[in-house]
């Protein structure tokens, strides 16, 4: 459905923010990750047709979306990061706004995608009155307005309260049954649950594209748990074994470490989770981490 080709996308002479990126992207969730900076937000703004790749080609169905971006606008539905509201308008104003601008002349798709974000009972407040995580839901539901084909979010569960949170991924898995779903994070629990597939990004470069399942296969036999003394733990952190969490519990440290045996005395093997996976496969990923 969406391909991208060898796509690199500079700032001037020495910032190049998205550099030689190949993908291939079907129906389903894909999870891009990777920390602050790495060009996650640059590459999906590619995809919107908001900014034209340095070199390279996105491809929708075969045409190029440089030289033909109202071919994938029709299908698209974006949510930037930072998406801001119109301060007179309530959320029913605020969508009928851009239902126009959309060309979507239902008024129950409108009363519909409110109910869907929960909103139906705040239809007629300002919409700058609301908390991020109502914004949040509103910038979705303006994004589903032309029930799009493709639909690209931008971390999406930023500023959202743990049940905000949850209620998103769900959405979001549900419309990746039957729409190709792309949802940029720093947060890898965000898409341990739903993501299709993982495309892992480093300072601007595509590190990895993999299925969380294959990822969690790599990693197993390499996360070992263990409870030792505060002394044992700085030794341990201080050499060659990799901490991947560590919580104290009175005068012991119970930790989570990434090695390819076990590092020390009573380690015990453990399965790992999904951010615990990318840690092992060395994808500098520590900055994720939140």
């Amino acid at each position: 459905m969406l391909e991208v080709c060898n796509v690199t996308k500079s700032f001037g002479k020495n910032v190049t923010a998205v550099d030689g990126v190949s993908l291939q992207l079907i129906q389903g969730v894909i999870g891009l990750i990777g920390h602050n900076g790495a060009g996650k937000t640059t590459l999906m703004q590619m995809m919107a047709t908001l900014t034209r790749p340095s070199s390279g080609k996105i491809l929708y169905h075969g045409t190029d979306i440089a030289k033909s971006p109202n071919d994938i606008r029709r299908r698209l539905g974006y949510l930037p990061q930072d998406f801001g509201v119109y301060p007179n308008l309530t959320a029913l104003e605020f969508m009928q706004y851009f239902a126009a601008l959309k060309g979507v002349r239902n008024p129950k798709r409108i009363a519909e995608l409110l109910e869907l974000v929960n909103l139906h009972e705040h239809a007629k407040r300002p919409a700058a009155a609301f908390s991020g995580g109502m914004r949040r839901r509103l910038g979705i539901a303006q994004a589903l307005l032309n029930d799009p084909d493709i639909l690209i979010v931008d971390e999406p569960t930023a500023g959202l309260d743990p049940e905000e949170r949850l209620r998103f991924r769900n959405l979001l898995s549900e419309l990746g049954l039957n729409k190709l779903v792309v949802l940029s994070t720093h947060i890898v629990s965000d898409v341990e649950s739903i993501a299709s597939q993982l495309a892992i990004m480093r300072k601007g470069r595509l590190v990895a594209f993999e299925t969380p399942d294959s990822l969690l296969d790599k990693a197993q036999g390499q996360v070992w748990g263990a409870q030792v003394s505060s002394a044992e733990y700085e030794w341990l952190r201080g050499g060659s074994v990799q901490v991947l969490h560590a919580q104290r519990q009175g005068d012991l440290v119970n930790l989570r470490m990434a090695h390819p045996h076990a590092p020390c005395a009573g380690a015990r093997l453990v399965e790992p989770n999904l951010e615990e996976a990318l840690m092992t496969q060395r994808y500098a990923l520590t900055e994720v981490a939140a």
